[in-house]
């Protein structure tokens, strides 16, 4: 065994080739890539990040945010980097960095931020992933991982101990540890106090992303779905985390004498901005979906969760055993919609029938294609909307499950229909809007004239930053949703 943990330690070493300094710490750390590495490996998920998200548009609220960075990243250990943020049109409560100095925020977040001094906690904390190195230390402990199951593999001959090698190191990589996030919020608190900003703002960012997680928590419960969360975790509320407490206020000592105070300007931007699907997104009502832009409304079968993704609509029913996806896409040939079906899958069909909505005509069948389950019999759909195309794809776990919930899914693609003068207002995006509280408002009184159909009051205590049961005080300036 000797042997084999000198070629371990030998590989290892060879690979690694040397160690840097930590910018942050000044200590020697092993890295496997150099700084111009890192902003490669930066630049080059920048464009795929793209891919995935659209940007927000709206240059007014770009270039807040981009001055914003400048400052804090102005006062970093990495001073020398060009950070670049970019605003996403996701309503997803995020924000994120990329090795090198991509920084990311989504308006989904900002909405439930009320100053500016929390945008900046937000931001700082962002920067602190990056001056750290914490995504290169992730990508180098994912190599790691690599090169020691393929050592173990070498020198024992074992594929099966190779791969536990690599399951407990892709377990050990999978997010940002407890240690890495303190070190950020420490970070972030440094460059706030550094800016004129109270370092302590980092403890309500954490107390509104904990607010938000506690209640997504409670709704992931109802759903039957797995909670969504921001990529810090937090066990507890931060008015109760010591050690948070502790590396925030130790920034203290950094503080500048430039109070800064903004928080009017910072409002005002968020005045509109959309809460939740954006308009050009297409939004969700229940187990309905609307999209003004393409004139078309389907519904989904009740209980089944629906996600609205830029390039495609996923749903699937509680147990996760049966999904559905929906894609649009151009038509490139004169075609009828069995001969699309047949030039995408083949003519290996059973099951077939014409499909005729309301609106529109199309093609259904069953086949035997790739699925999240394996190769398995999928229903498949394709409904013609002038020179685009409407396909559908859905499967389940096993043949009963499919044969079970075959129904639902010609209903829900029978569904599919432009939409009615009446549900135009339907397909409109919840949009947040200022207002001055006045006296004996509260939110439950808010929440009995507001669109949001679930949960209106504890939304609107979120988003204001008062939940589980603050109240507004007559002349504040609060947020509603129009």
């Amino acid at each position: 065994m000797n042997k084999v943990y000198a070629l371990l330690i030998f590989i290892t070493a060879a690979y690694l080739g040397g160690c840097a300094a930590n910018p942050v710490t000044g200590k020697q750390d092993f890295v496997l890539m150099s700084e111009e590495q890192e902003i490669s490996l930066g630049r080059k998920a920048h464009k795929q990040i793209l891919q995935q998200y659209s940007v927000y548009d709206d240059p007014a609220l770009q270039e807040y945010v981009s001055n914003l960075v400048e400052e804090l990243s102005a006062k970093s250990h990495r001073d020398q980097l060009l950070f670049h943020v970019t605003v996403l049109d996701s309503p997803q409560v995020n924000a994120f960095a990329l090795p090198g100095g991509y920084v990311y925020i989504t308006r989904g977040i900002m909405a439930y931020i009320n100053s500016e001094a929390e945008l900046a906690g937000v931001l700082g904390h962002e920067i602190g992933h990056v001056t750290a190195r914490h995504g290169v230390r992730q990508q180098s402990s994912a190599q790691v991982a690599g090169i020691l199951s393929t050592a173990v593999a070498i020198a024992t001959g074992s594929r099966e101990i190779a791969n536990a090698t690599n399951i407990a190191g892709t377990a050990l990589i999978r997010s940002y540890g407890r240690e890495h996030e303190l070190e950020a919020d420490r970070l972030g608190a440094e460059y706030l106090a550094r800016v004129g900003y109270d370092p302590e703002e980092m403890i309500n960012v954490v107390g509104i992303l904990a607010s938000q997680e506690a209640f997504d928590k409670q709704i992931a419960k109802e759903e039957g779905r797995e909670p969504r969360a921001y990529h810090g975790t937090f066990s507890t509320h931060p008015s109760n985390d010591k050690r948070l407490q502790e590396v925030i206020r130790a920034a203290n000592k950094f503080r500048s004498k430039n109070n800064r105070d903004n928080n009017g300007e910072f409002l005002k931007l968020t005045n509109g901005m959309a809460l939740g699907a954006s308009e050009k997104d297409g939004v969700l009502r229940g187990n309905k979906f609307y999209h003004k832009d393409l004139d078309i409304t389907l519904t989904f079968p009740l209980g089944w969760k629906v996600d609205n993704l830029p390039d495609r609509l996923i749903a699937a029913n509680k147990t996760k055993d049966a999904v559905m996806q929906i894609t649009l896409r151009d038509l490139n040939k004169r075609q009828s919609p069995r001969q699309f079906i047949e030039s995408e899958f083949g003519n290996n069909l059973r099951s077939e029938q014409e499909v005729v909505t309301e609106s529109f005509k199309g093609y259904t069948a069953i086949t035997r294609t790739k699925t999240p389950f394996g190769n398995q019999d999928t229903r498949i759909a394709a409904v013609f909307k002038g020179k685009q195309v409407y396909q559908f794809l859905a499967a389940a776990k096993d043949p009963t499950l499919l044969k079970k919930h075959d129904r639902d899914f010609l209903t829900t693609v029978n569904s599919l229909r432009q939409l009615r003068s009446n549900e135009r207002s339907l397909a409109k995006a919840r949009k947040i809007k200022l207002t001055t509280a006045k006296k004996g408002d509260t939110f439950a009184k808010l929440a009995k004239n507001s669109p949001l159909s679930s949960y209106p009051e504890e939304q609107l205590r979120l988003i204001n930053g008062m939940y589980p049961n603050g109240e507004p005080i007559p002349g504040q300036l609060i947020k509603i949703v129009e």
